[in-house]
């Protein structure tokens, strides 16, 4: 134990003579608000390290403590192994017996010391491993997913390796596919902040490798970083505070699958998402036996589901050109006597005003319901019900808005809002704690009547508008709490105004390791 309380020691001398040259340095430069800034860094290091030090002074003093007890107990035994090598009598053989036991019980003991000692020992050592640093004092954890995903498919989905629309191709682009991906591996930052205001502050990103594919040979397989998800946080013992990039409020589950982490199961198919900038409230009310109300508000940006016009700059969007964001709100109910599993049950709202130029306005809404309900004991139903307009930019209507009657260039085109209903719901069955079985419906079901008084410009009709139902079911095993093994069938039928309709299947195998 010298080796560690040597190296903090060291350690403290060497923050001294940083915080002499760097307030030297700062003297020099005559930075007085700097040099406050190190100081106050240096000091809290120092006292970091002081802390280290004496937690190991009483890890040795302990030691050195069992080491002399076990010396005592060795010098005791040790008389009785010396006798004289003597005939023995029955006398001698009691005495004998009585003497190796004490013996052997040493032994074992000395075991088990030294099998402590070491487990100890690696616990100090584990202090000293490299952690991952940032440019504050405040702790930063890296986590994430490895996942390797192997499917198949039969028909033409509109992404081979997540679909979520089955594609009519006539043949063209074959009847079937097999492939790999690892592009749904994800990382992720967490920042534990400081305490500001009686909040507690944090943070987190996380990533994956579903951006797109670069123009390169055999470029589909390597995949580019993409942002999923980002906050800072401030919680309050019944409030908080989320600014930054997540899931809608209004629609803030989804079904539970290991295969569709690019987007989520069953969008295309009833589940609104995206991951949408916003600012939200949240405050809840304790209603005692583990319930709770709950009660979130926020604005979010108006997205309508266009791809942007350029790779390297942003135009605005026909809801951010409304000049004015997005408005959500939610309320339910949450509790239930299982901690694992608690029943909730929530509505929540949804505006935005759209500008599609030449000041044909239109307003896009929603009206959302969802549940998780335990049925009886391991299993359990959840899902999400809506109905709404103009809301292609949370994947209805196959991530349309509007149709209109000619291109949007035309000052003379009419243009109307696309109303939409759909949901989706889930059964899920925790058969034993490292295995779980999935299976789910989605409907996404944009009004036909609204779409037939533009189909006359067919050339102006995104082609793939229509219903879009999907089945799944799913097996999940977690022999571990970091290892993952998935296998997951989906099946996708895409009806057109036209009449076509196509069908895909899918079945995905994963292997992931969360780290």
């Amino acid at each position: 134990m010298k080796v560690p309380i040597a190296g903090s020691v060291m350690l403290l001398v060497i923050a001294s003579v940083a915080l002499g040259q760097q307030a030297s340095s700062t003297n020099a430069n005559g930075s007085e608000s700097q040099l406050a800034d190190a100081v106050r860094q240096l000091q809290a290091q120092i006292s970091e390290l002081q802390n280290s030090v004496a937690e190991l002074r009483s890890e040795a003093d302990r030691y050195r403590a069992q080491t002399l007890e076990l010396e005592r107990r060795l010098e005791a035994v040790a008389p009785a192994s010396a006798a004289p090598n003597v005939e023995p009598t029955p006398q001698a053989l009691s005495t004998e017996a009585e003497q190796q036991t004490p013996s052997s019980s040493t032994s074992a003991r000395l075991a088990k010391l030294e099998d402590e000692y070491s487990l100890l020992t690696g616990k100090v050592d584990d202090q000293y491993q490299t952690k991952v640093e940032s440019g504050s004092r405040y702790r930063v954890r890296l986590s994430g997913l490895v996942m390797l995903n192997m499917f198949g498919n039969r028909g033409v989905p509109d992404s081979i390796d997540n679909p979520g629309v089955a594609i009519a191709s006539y043949g063209l682009y074959g009847t079937g596919s097999v492939a790999g991906t690892l592009r749904q591996s994800q990382m992720g930052v967490e920042i534990f902040g400081p305490e500001w205001a009686g909040a507690r502050v944090s943070g987190d990103l996380r990533f994956d490798f579903a951006g797109g594919f670069p123009d390169t040979d055999n470029g589909s397989v390597l995949g580019l970083m993409r942002l999923r998800t980002g906050n800072v946080r401030m919680d309050w013992s019944h409030t908080s505070l989320t600014a930054g990039q997540d899931a809608p409020m209004f629609s803030a589950i989804s079904p539970t699958s290991l295969i569709a982490l690019a987007q989520p199961e069953f969008a295309y198919a009833g589940n609104l998402w995206t991951w949408v900038p916003q600012v939200q409230l949240q405050h809840w009310v304790d209603l005692g036996s583990s319930q709770r109300l709950n009660f979130s508000a926020g604005i979010l940006d108006p997205l309508t589901g266009e791809s942007p016009r350029g790779q390297f700059y942003r135009a605005a969007g026909a809801g951010e050109l409304s000049r004015q964001p997005g408005y959500s709100a939610r309320i339910g109910w949450s509790g239930g006597k299982d901690e694992d599993h608690p029943a909730s049950f929530n509505v929540g709202g949804y505006f935005s005003r759209q500008n599609w130029g030449f000041n044909r306005v239109v307003d896009g809404w929603a009206g959302t319901a969802d549940w998780q309900i335990p049925l009886i004991s391991r299993l359990g139903l959840k899902g999400e019900f809506f109905r709404g307009q103009a809301l292609g930019g949370f994947g209805a209507s196959s991530g349309q808005s509007v149709v209109y009657s000619d291109v949007l260039q035309n000052p003379l085109a009419i243009v109307k809002g696309l109303d939409d209903v759909g949901g989706w719901s889930q059964l899920s069955l925790q058969a034993r704690p490292t295995l779980q079985f999935n299976a789910g419906y989605g409907l996404d079901n944009p009004f036909s009547k609204q779409i037939r008084q533009f189909a006359a410009r067919q050339n102006v009709l995104y082609p793939g508008l229509g219903r879009n139902i999907s089945a799944m079911g799913n097996v999940i095993y977690r022999p571990r709490s970091d290892l993952l093994f998935s296998l997951e069938y989906r099946h996708i039928v895409s009806s057109r105004l036209t009449n076509v309709r196509a069908s895909a299947d899918n079945i995905g195998m994963g292997i992931g390791l969360l780290f």
